[in-house]
């Protein structure tokens, strides 16, 4: 009861629209088809007079592809006449894209994300977007009967500086929240046992898998859990099966972005449903193309997340009618260059470990680097049987035609300490 009244006294004064955010959300999680159609053309129409009105980096587009939304209605289907943005352009027409100087906010929160690419990207967030964004968060843990108050395990990031760690375990504590500093036998004990009083558990999922991995070995089980969350990285089939085991309980998928929000999150069913009331997502030549239909400080109209992903038509056994998205495939990034100027996409490491999982029934955890042309060092948790480099070398052949040679190397963990999962990094 006190952590429920010290969570919502701490929203009152963060965010006061977002109970209202929480309860339109959960009037429409069971919408139909129809009326999430017509709710997002309406919202798509207000963000472009507001773009129109606001932005001059919007309004220059609107005039340069002859659109004004005031004086004519713009609906889904006519997003395709715009560009798409992506984040250079965030960064480069920053400044022309805010429209906090021609609107007077009652409040905001600065954000800064360099996400997977590296590039610092900064700007202002309107307390409605944020309600939003946290109310639709809040809207995917009440699928698993569970309230943002309840006690939960965090596993987001490392800083071993003692002040640091004495302010972040101190804000924890009001939000009911304890996290996992080190992989050391001791802090992870202490976390474990934690975990027997706890409601769910999020963060990066490959810092998830980790634990669940250090937990089955040292034979502890975990059965209390009603939810583990993944978001920021990918999550990996062979994820599920180590998480199961120590708690009981899969990797739910949350999707999204600090510049669009949450796109998407995972049912029970299985199925990860598009946050549709606060964003449009578009699928152009396999990229996810997401339109925020709440930002309003810093706008983002069609913007190229930079990750390939698939939809589906399929129905949800769920009830919800929001559409699917199928599977993040991979992160659109740097090429894999071999012989000859030859190159070949990072996305290719995604069908390689897929058909060898789906013809040979082994799932590997992997991670590969590339420091020289034509050489590509993998890293799996495995065994380096001669029988599993054979099925290796056979399944590299057939996408990068003998261009590319491999290195393989076992390791018990393709995570690098203190770092967000990446499935492949270039040094070249």
């Amino acid at each position: 009861m006190l952590n429920e009244i010290i969570y919502r006294i701490g929203v009152m004064k963060r965010n006061p629209s977002m109970n209202a955010c929480y309860k339109e959300l959960k009037k429409t999680e069971f919408a139909s088809r129809e009326e999430l159609d017509k709710l997002q053309n309406e919202r798509l129409q207000e963000l472009m007079v507001f773009c129109y009105q606001n932005s001059s980096y919007y309004r220059n587009i609107f005039l340069a592809q002859k659109v004004n939304p005031i004086e004519s209605v713009f609906k889904v289907s006519d997003l395709r006449f715009l560009p798409i943005l992506d984040k250079k352009t965030l960064i480069k027409e920053n400044e022309s894209i805010h429209t906090i100087k021609n609107y007077n906010f009652k409040k905001l929160f600065f954000s800064e994300t360099s996400g997977s690419t590296g590039e610092a990207l900064t700007f202002y967030k309107d307390e409605r977007w944020d309600s939003y964004n946290r109310a639709s968060i809040n809207r995917g843990l009440s699928w698993f009967n569970v309230n943002p108050w309840d006690r939960n395990g965090y596993f987001w990031g490392f800083d071993f500086n003692f002040f640091k760690q004495f302010k972040i375990k101190f804000f924890d504590m009001l939000v009911n929240r304890f996290r996992l500093f080190s992989y050391s036998d001791k802090e992870l004990s202490v976390f474990l046992k934690k975990c027997r009083k706890a409601k769910y558990l999020e963060g990066y999922s490959s810092m998830i898998y980790e634990v669940a991995k250090l937990a089955n070995k040292n034979g502890i089980k975990i059965d209390n859990l009603s939810l583990i969350k993944g978001t920021s990285e990918k999550i990996y089939p062979y994820y599920h099966k180590e998480t199961i085991k120590a708690f009981g309980c899969k990797i739910v998928s949350e999707y999204g972005a600090a510049e669009s929000g949450i796109i998407a999150f995972e049912c029970p069913e299985g199925q990860m449903h598009l946050n549709e009331e606060t964003a449009i997502v578009e699928v152009v030549d396999g990229r996810v193309i997401v339109t925020n239909l709440i930002a309003r400080s810093f706008p983002t109209i069609r913007y190229d997340l930079g990750d390939f992903v698939e939809l589906s038509e399929e129905k949800c056994s769920c009830g919800r009618e929001h559409k699917v998205l199928k599977e993040v495939t991979g992160r659109v990034g740097s090429n894999i260059l071999g012989e000859n100027s030859t190159f070949y996409p990072s996305l290719t490491l995604y069908y390689v470990f897929k058909n060898i999982a789906l013809q040979h029934g082994i799932e590997l955890a992997y991670r590969c680097e590339q420091k020289v042309l034509g050489q590509l060092d993998v890293y799996i948790e495995h065994d380096m049987t001669k029988k599993l480099v054979k099925i290796l070398d056979n399944e590299f052949k057939k996408y990068f035609n003998g261009n590319v040679s491999c290195n393989y190397y076992s390791t018990q963990s393709v995570r690098v300490k203190g770092k967000k999962l990446k499935d492949f990094v270039s040094f070249i």
